[in-house]
């Protein structure tokens, strides 16, 4: 039985929606998953190398497998070159590397044509997710964007879809129009139907927030706004590691994910966007290999992609992103990668709600937790507990989440809150240290 006294932060003061009852958990089907055993652990330097630490933050970044460190390595001893600028025999290898990922990811995002080739040309390389979207909200919304009209995002936003969408309000004189989910973090019809409306141009929007950590009804959204003829941008950075993606299913017109939040390496970050949206989208940056011709006075830009890919990318992150994505897809899969999540998510809130002095943020039910809960301990900062915590051998995150306008609004004191998040490669053992840990922050504020 889950004990729904304690759920939400102790500080909230935004609207509640009805608590939903506890008693509906025994009809839900309960993963069957045995989290003693961990065939995946073996396969991260980094854990294998400290079996004393639970890392408990993959939301923030994942760890690496071996075979990702080893096709970064690889790329630079075998076909270092720089791609797109050479004939010889080593720039053309890694321009073929840098393509084939690009339509591997093509592939794995459902962007493909009608005989299910891969449309690569939609697939821009960045930095990380926040480069991405704000390609989107730099590059593409001005061209849309008058004076009156609505972006809609949601309270929920990750800092890097909610700033670019202020400036991008800013720039054009729209309005930033703001959905409020329930407390646990559903958005409700009534509320989609009352915010998205015919000054909607832009929906921007989270696949999974990384707060609450329950998936966001995109398909919905996406009615909403295409009825209006407006556009929806995803941040998948924290859907990717875990669910399959597919932009037709969503209906998608822009999507944006990091790679090393699916264990590839830092510094790659992609963008989707549909053909004739990105060919409307002006330069984001410019300089060397995004033009086609350049005169004294003027230049003409080379097509998608590579007119958003000025100067030198990192090829061999690149490279390893292809191999970290291949590892995640096919020798883990999607589906056992759900299965040991929710298994592990199920196993860690059973034993948080039997702290009383512990508060979750979102809901109460592990099946809405997609490896992300969210808590504080009463009374204690969550930078005293994660201090502790660290002491004991667990890594949560501390602190905002870049998520500040979410937290204010949910009244949690400080502007803050602690954050475990889990991945397949976790298993019990991290579960019961990080839970060990908790008692041993109790007790040092309270003997």
């Amino acid at each position: 039985m889950i004990d729904t006294e304690h759920v939400g932060c102790d500080t909230c003061t935004a609207p509640t929606a009805p608590v939903l009852d506890a008693s509906d958990e025994a009809s839900r089907a309960w993963p069957r998953i045995n989290i003693d055993e961990n065939p995946y652990k073996a396969d991260f330097p980094l854990l294998v190398a400290h079996p004393e630490i639970s890392f408990l933050d993959s939301a923030a970044t994942a760890q690496r497998p071996a075979c990702v460190l080893d096709a970064q390595r690889s790329f630079y001893e075998t076909m270092n070159a720089n791609p797109l600028r050479g004939l010889y025999s080593l720039s053309v290898e890694a321009t073929e590397a840098i393509e084939q990922v690009r339509a591997q990811i093509a592939r794995l995002i459902g962007a493909v044509d009608e005989a299910e080739r891969p449309r690569a040309a939609e697939i821009v390389f960045t930095r990380n997710t926040s480069e991405s979207l704000n390609l989107v909200a730099k590059a593409f919304a001005p061209t849309v964007l008058r004076p009156g009209d609505e972006v809609v995002i949601t309270i929920m936003e990750h800092h890097s879809n909610l700033i670019p969408w202020q400036q991008a309000c800013r720039a054009a004189g729209a309005k930033l129009v703001y959905l409020y989910p329930t407390k646990t973090g559903e958005l409700t019809d009534a509320e989609i139907a009352a915010k998205i409306g015919p000054r909607t141009k832009i929906v921007a929007a989270a696949h999974v927030s990384n707060v609450f950590g329950c998936r966001l009804p995109l398909e919905k959204l996406a009615a909403a706004v295409h009825t209006h003829g407006g556009y929806l941008v995803v941040d998948a950075a924290q859907s990717i590691p875990h669910m399959p993606v597919d932009v037709r299913a969503i209906e998608a017109d822009f999507l944006a994910f990091s790679g090393h939040k699916a264990l590839g390496p830092m510094g790659v970050g992609v963008l989707w966007g549909r053909a004739e949206l990105l060919d409307q989208a002006e330069p984001f940056l410019t300089g060397g290999e995004m033009i086609d011709s350049v005169t004294e006075q003027d230049a003409v830009w080379a097509p998608v992609p590579e007119k958003f890919e000025a100067g030198t990318q990192d090829a061999a992150g690149i490279y390893a992103t292809g191999t970290a994505l291949t590892y995640l897809t096919e020798q883990v899969g999607y589906e056992r990668i759900a299965e040991r999540e929710q298994a592990l998510v199920h196993y860690a809130m059973s034993r948080l709600v039997e702290l009383p002095w512990v508060d979750i943020l979102g809901s109460i039910y592990w099946d809405r937790h997609h490896g992300v809960i969210s808590f504080n301990v009463r009374g204690i900062h969550p930078h005293d507990v994660a201090s502790i915590l660290d002491m004991e051998g667990v890594c949560v995150r501390a602190g905002h989440h870049c998520a500040q306008p979410l937290l204010a609004w949910l009244g949690c004191e400080n502007l803050a809150c602690c954050r475990a998040s889990l991945a397949f490669y976790n298993d019990r053992a991290d579960v019961d240290r990080f839970i060990d840990g908790l008692s041993t922050v109790w007790k040092t504020f309270h003997t």
